[in-house]
């Protein structure tokens, strides 16, 4: 609660916001009138919410801005014209996170004497205006001549006049043309990173080949794209790889003997990596009546991986393994990775596990934690668990039926009541799994598949995840809590506005819960307005991140949370693994005090390489997608409409997920009016209206594999 005259966050955000260029706390302060150490203590708590938020972040210098916010005036690269015909442009330089956000330039006023036309390839001095976080006009200032210092990634072909790069970023519309003398080793059909050259007299925009990456005639050429284009790291300095080589599983010593308890891991049929390991039984405490112990075992990366090692730094570097179709990008040496500190069959493992106590309610009423050695008695997928519940079982899980998989069914009926008496959001979003065959080409794309044996390790996961948060917080111990805010009160006015619109109003409680959201998708289930709503509610939401300062997390419904389960595969969870080390003295491996001071730092770190993958292994299914569609240009598909803009309606395929655009000049004649908070085009003429969510049938136009590019037309 802050102090009447302390203005609120959303008035914070909305100066923010109002700025054209990033502003300090300093700027801030001197707009509110706020002095003294308690209004900036609080100023900072509250630019911590906004961050946490995901509306606003943090730049190098400390200055606060819409997320990935452009200047008011940049050089810009004029990349390509769009299906209107408007010519669109990117930041020379851009240091964000994912793709930088696209710029449509407004008409040039020309001078006296100049008619020669703004061209591909040309950079120029723009003032920028932002029109939502993702989308800019620029009015230009001024041309610019000579040397560029723009770089592309695109693939190298040959043609009469040299050759041709066709850029991988799906919003360069031209290709860039490739002089001999500027080939350098380039090969047909190659990889390469090339540096933007000046326009030649035609205006044909050139490019310098400066490095050559491997040849995309290789089916599996898609993930290598989308691993360079977002700079992610692949090569582990010959230190790191040492270190895990002379790794070697410690003895029992100061640790709990967990070998003779039969934990088994469960995870989908391709998993490259096996971190956790789950056990139940009923509780024979009579003070606990139907109660359950539950154990989460996780593999024990912080023995293995040190503060300030050669194995830490190069972690922290990658902040997450990478996960594509065909292979995994992992964020510790495959010794560590697939060697020890995954959980094989019959094999001692060190590990961190926490004893779990919940009662008939499914409420986590006690937990203890242990430095353990265990082994892992099966590598079970969830499919083999799930035959096993619904009675087929085959001869890895008979002999674990009563036992083992039926004990994690009964502790797992009680967490799944806790999370429905609690309320989270639950948006049960379908997602693509790209399967390759041996060839490494396409051979499906389908939606994966969601059983209870995927929901049962979700739950436990969960719980060990609170109990780690519950030691952190009652100890007073600095870690990293996975924070997810409520949605702000802008986006909440927004989504009011729609439902009300569609008949179904969501409550003007300021004590908004994740089960409002829940109810009201409940209640369109199975109507014409339930992927609609699905997707609006999603886009509400805020941004989950890593923080020391904990604020709860919105959508599980839970004071507290802090990721765990995965040191494998997250940096963060290493953290809090080192943090409950040192905070109940189980050994090495704790939390140095040099990091101590820098969790807030390393949060921001962290959240960003999170983002980095998401958006690279998304590209990289994009790009797969699109090999796969390729030989059916002209075919029919249904679809539902997956995102609405002023250029067009993007549309998701109900067949394999794929999405695309149906650009707007290509909707029946009419002008459209964007229609935002209605999340629709709206035929000026006609008033036919296009809206998110609603069903569409469309033709491919185009599939284009290097870029990811999807383009359709509505049928009929």
């Amino acid at each position: 609660m802050t102090d009447s005259h302390f203005p609120s966050k959303d008035a914070i955000l909305a100066f923010i916001r109002s700025s054209t260029t990033p502003i300090g706390k300093r700027e801030i302060a001197r707009a509110f009138k706020l002095s003294g150490s308690a209004d900036r203590e609080t100023l900072k708590d509250l630019l911590r919410e906004l961050e946490a938020d995901g509306t606003v972040e943090r730049g190098r210098n400390k200055r606060m801005a819409p997320p990935q916010a452009l200047p008011a005036v940049a050089v810009l690269l004029v990349t390509g014209v769009d299906a209107d015909g408007e010519l669109s442009a990117r930041p020379l330089t851009w240091t964000g996170e994912g793709n930088p956000p696209r710029i449509f330039l407004l008409p040039e006023k020309k001078s006296r004497g100049e008619d020669k036309p703004l061209a591909v390839g040309d950079t120029l001095l723009a003032k920028l205006a932002r029109i939502n976080d993702r989308l800019y006009e620029a009015r230009v200032i001024r041309r610019i001549d000579g040397e560029r210092e723009g770089r592309i990634l695109g693939v190298y072909r040959p043609s009469a006049d040299g050759g041709r790069i066709h850029p991988t970023d799906r919003r360069h519309k031209t290709e860039f043309l490739v002089l001999p003398p500027n080939r350098g080793d380039a090969e047909p059909g190659d990889l390469v990173f090339a540096d933007i050259l000046p326009a030649g007299r035609a205006g044909q925009p050139q490019a310098r080949v400066v490095e050559r990456l491997g040849s995309t005639d290789e089916p599996r050429a898609f993930s290598l794209i989308a691993i360079h284009a977002h700079g992610i790291p692949t090569v582990f300095p010959h230190a790191a790889l040492r270190e895990a080589e002379l790794a070697a599983v410690p003895a029992l010593m100061q640790r709990e003997d967990l070998r003779d308890i039969p934990l088994v891991t469960i995870d989908g049929v391709d998993a490259r990596d096996f971190d956790d390991a789950v056990w139940a039984e009923a509780d024979g405490d009579p003070e606990n009546p139907d109660g359950w112990h539950l154990i989460v075992a996780i593999a024990d990366v912080s023995y293995y991986v040190r503060p300030g090692s050669a194995l830490d730094r190069t972690a922290y570097e990658r902040g997450n393994s990478v996960y594509f179709p065909d292979r995994v990008v992992p964020m510790l040496p495959e010794a560590l990775s697939n060697g020890l500190c995954s959980l094989r069959p019959g094999e001692d493992r060190a590990c961190l596990a926490f004893h779990l106590w919940i009662d008939r309610n499914g409420v986590l009423i006690r937990h203890r934690l242990v430095r353990g050695l265990m082994r892992s008695a099966a590598r079970l997928t969830y499919e083999q668990v799930q035959d096993c519940h619904d009675g087929r079982t085959d001869e890895v899980t008979g002999p674990l039926a009563d036992s083992v998989i039926a004990p994690l069914f009964g502790a797992y009926a009680r967490l799944a009541a806790a999370r429905a008496k609690r309320g989270t959001l639950e948006l049960d979003l379908p997602e693509r799994r790209v399967h390759i065959d041996e060839r490494g080409r396409v051979a499906e794309i389908a939606r994966r598949e969601r059983h209870d044996s995927h929901r049962l390790i979700e739950e436990f996961m969960i719980a060990a995840n609170v109990a780690a948060a519950e030691v952190l917080e009652r100890r007073t111990m600095p870690g990293l809590f996975r924070v997810h805010d409520r949605p702000s009160m802008e986006k909440m006015e927004a989504l009011r506005g729609f439902l009300a619109g569609i008949g179904h109003p969501l409550t003007k409680s300021a004590d908004l819960t994740p089960d409002h959201f829940t109810r009201i998708l409940r209640k369109v289930e199975g109507t014409s307005h339930a992927s609609l709503v699905s997707e609006v509610v999603l886009r509400a939401q805020a941004q989950a991140a890593y923080s020391p300062d904990n604020i709860g997390h919105f959508g599980l419904a839970l004071h507290r949370y802090a990721h765990f389960t995965s040191p494998i595969r997250r940096y963060a969870d290493l953290i809090v693994h080192r943090a409950l080390i040192r905070t109940l003295g189980l050994g090495v491996g704790g939390l140095d005090d040099e990091t101590l001071g820098r969790l807030e730092e390393i949060g921001d770190h962290l959240s960003g390489t999170e983002r980095r993958a998401a958006t690279a292994e998304r590209d990289a299914v994009d790009r797969y997608t699109a090999a796969f569609l390729a030989d059916r240009i002209g075919e029919r598909f249904s679809g539902r409409i997956s995102g609405v803009s002023r250029f067009g309606l993007f549309v998701r395929l109900d067949e394999s997920g794929a999405d695309g655009l149906v650009p707007a000049s290509s909707l029946p004649d009419d002008r459209y009016d964007h229609d935002e908070a209605a999340h629709a085009l709206v035929g000026q003429r006609t008033g036919r209206t296009y809206r998110l969510g609603s069903p569409v049938k469309v033709v491919l136009v185009e599939a284009d594999p290097v870029s990811g590019s999807t383009l359709f037309r509505l049928a009929n």
